[in-house]
């Protein structure tokens, strides 16, 4: 198998059809040798009755549905690890990117390159405030991050074999696909070009899981939260003695006691310091907690190719 094309699916019943064809007419220059992997991350409309019909429209396309929910990044790695190709293109389900530049992807890769990602020189029908939180969690991401991420990057793109296999053999629970890719290094190169619009379905990541997925890729990638929570106790210990020293030279030269707005303001300042320092803790600790649990990463309900489960992902 040459080439495996892999996608991860929650309530896109309605872009399935498209999907399946656009990909089809992709991957039909490679006859025999391409496959396509839709997982189904246990969604709750008619995702899975529409990846049934499409596996008996198309002989290459092969759905994996979850026993659960597990979120976008389990379902891609589910998708990863059945994936047989030789070279495997990930993409989402909502066809923003678009997967014709499969064969710009693979020229590069035919020149030497283990992972050729895109980059987003345009983002096409999105909100500003879309497009700002975008551009500041690539940029804060990368200035906490102990490794180089590329800006403007999501899960759009084409590894080969040697690349996939280093990746899967990480075990972490709290996954971040795409800069797991970057932290395996490799010969990389980026692809520019234009996301289009959702045309249908919802986006899945509003605000709330946005900021989510944002704390899970930090945290993952880096202890520079940990040193920044060690670097404001300093600073208000440092302001605390400033304090002391304003309280005491008021008693001295002017025989008075500090008011209530002070001791205010001081009780505020650190117990938001504390708090900050408690929470950084306690996503470390809660990560710490997740893996040594050991558990598998998901379970397979149904997989349109076998009657068995696929072999469940052992960790630790």
């Amino acid at each position: 198998m040459l080439l495996s094309v892999v996608v991860p699916c929650l309530n896109e019943e309605a872009s399935i059809p498209i999907l399946a064809d656009r990909l089809a007419k992709v991957i039909a220059a490679y006859g025999d040798s391409a496959e396509i992997v839709l997982v189904d991350d246990g969604s709750s409309d008619r995702t899975w009755t529409k990846i049934e019909a499409a596996t008996q429209s198309y002989s290459c396309l092969r759905g994996i549905r979850l026993s659960g929910n597990r979120g976008h990044q389990i379902a891609l790695t589910a998708g990863l690890e059945a994936a047989r190709g030789k070279r495997i293109f990930m993409l989402d389900a909502d066809l923003q990117d678009p997967p014709e530049l499969l064969h710009d992807m693979m020229g590069l890769m035919d020149r030497g390159y283990d992972i050729v990602y895109g980059r987003r020189a345009e983002r096409q029908g999105e909100t500003a405030f879309k497009r700002a939180t975008a551009w500041i969690f690539y940029r804060a991401l990368n200035a906490m991050s102990d490794v180089d991420i590329p800006c403007d990057t999501g899960d759009y793109r084409l590894v080969n074999r040697k690349a996939l296999d280093a990746v899967l053999s990480m075990p972490e629970r709290a996954r971040f696909v795409r800069g797991m890719f970057a932290w395996a290094g490799f010969r990389q190169i980026g692809i520019e070009y234009a996301r289009a619009p959702r045309a249908l379905g919802e986006t899945k990541y509003p605000l709330r899981k946005m900021l989510g997925f944002a704390v899970d890729a930090m945290t993952a990638f880096s202890t520079k939260p940990l040193k920044f929570a060690t670097r404001m106790s300093f600073a208000s210990l440092g302001f605390s003695a400033l304090m002391m020293a304003y309280v005491a030279h008021s008693l001295i030269v002017y025989q008075t006691a500090p008011g209530w707005a002070s001791v205010v303001l001081a009780i505020s300042l650190f117990s938001g310091v504390q708090l900050l320092t408690l929470g950084i803790l306690g996503e470390y600790i809660g990560r710490l907690y997740v893996e040594t649990k050991n558990r598998p990463l998901y379970f397979v309900a149904e997989d349109t190719r076998s009657a068995d489960l696929l072999p469940l992902r052992k960790v630790g």
